[in-house]
C-alpha cells in the first residue's frame, strides 16, 4: 500500500494511519498498473469502479465527433477518479480518462467503496464533499467555457486559482499546452495574449508560474 499516497487522498485526511489500513483490510479492493497512455475509464462504459491515484498522473479527456478535444487538469497521487460517474444516475463514465504516465491505481468496485463508506463517518463525509466539490468545479468550467475573449478566460482561470489557492502567484496547469486544452484555445494566441496582459502590467508570467499584478484589472476584464 503506497502509505503516502493515500495520506494525501481526501478521503482519509483524518485518519490514523493504523485505522486506515484495518479499514482497508475489510474492504476489497485491487492494484492495477497503467502503462503511458492506456485508457483507465472509456467514455460510456459502465461505471462501476471508483479509484484512487497512488503514483503517476491521469487525465479526462472529452473528445467531440469534430475531432476536437477538452483535457482537464491533471490528476495527481493521492486524488479520487470515477466517484461522480459511479453514483450518477446515467452509471456512465462522461469521458475518457488516460494515463498520462505510468500510474497505479487503487480501485474499488461500487459495492466495496460503499462498504468502505460504512465503516467509518469521516471517510463518508469526505466522500460527500469530494462530490460536492466536483460539482462545483463543473460550475466554475461552465462559467470559464460561457467567456469568449483569451484574456477574459485568462482573468477568469487566473482569479478562481488565486481565490483557491489564497496566493497571487498560480502555477500553470501541467503545461502551456494542457492549459491551453483547458481554456479551449490554441497555445499560439494563448501565449500571445499573456504577453500582452504582461506588458499591459497584469501579470507577470514566468513559467511555470503567473504572478497577479493587478487582480483589479483582472476583474475589470471579466465585467466587458
Amino acid at each position: 500500500m503506497k502509505d503516502s499516497a493515500l495520506e494525501k487522498c481526501s478521503l482519509f485526511s483524518d485518519i490514523p494511519a493504523k485505522e486506515l489500513r484495518e479499514n482497508l483490510e475489510t474492504v476489497p479492493h485491487h492494484i492495477q498498473y497503467y502503462a503511458k497512455g492506456e485508457t483507465i475509464f472509456e467514455m460510456m462504459e459502465p461505471a462501476n469502479r471508483i479509484a484512487i491515484i497512488l503514483e503517476g498522473r491521469v487525465q479526462a479527456q472529452k473528445p467531440f465527433p469534430n475531432g476536437s478535444q477538452i483535457n482537464f487538469s491533471a490528476r495527481l497521487p493521492g486524488e479520487i477518479i470515477g466517484p461522480a460517474a459511479v453514483f450518477s444516475k446515467s452509471k456512465r463514465y462522461p469521458c475518457d480518462v488516460i494515463a498520462l504516465e505510468p500510474a497505479t491505481l487503487m480501485v474499488f468496485q461500487e459495492h466495496d467503496i460503499l462498504l468502505l463508506l460504512q465503516q467509518d463517518i469521516r471517510i463518508l463525509k469526505h466522500f460527500i464533499t469530494e462530490l460536492a466539490s466536483a460539482t462545483y468545479l463543473l460550475q466554475q468550467r461552465l462559467e470559464l467555457l460561457s467567456y469568449t475573449g483569451i484574456a477574459q478566460k485568462i482573468a477568469y482561470y487566473l482569479l478562481i486559482q488565486a481565490k483557491q489557492l489564497e496566493s497571487n502567484a498560480v502555477p500553470i496547469p501541467d503545461s502551456v499546452s494542457n492549459w491551453a486544452l483547458i481554456l479551449h484555445v490554441s497555445r499560439t494566441s494563448l501565449h500571445r495574449e499573456l504577453k500582452n496582459m504582461q506588458t499591459g502590467g497584469l501579470l507577470s508570467y514566468q513559467p511555470p508560474v503567473i504572478n497577479i499584478k493587478n487582480t483589479a484589472a483582472l476583474e475589470q476584464l471579466l465585467s466587458k
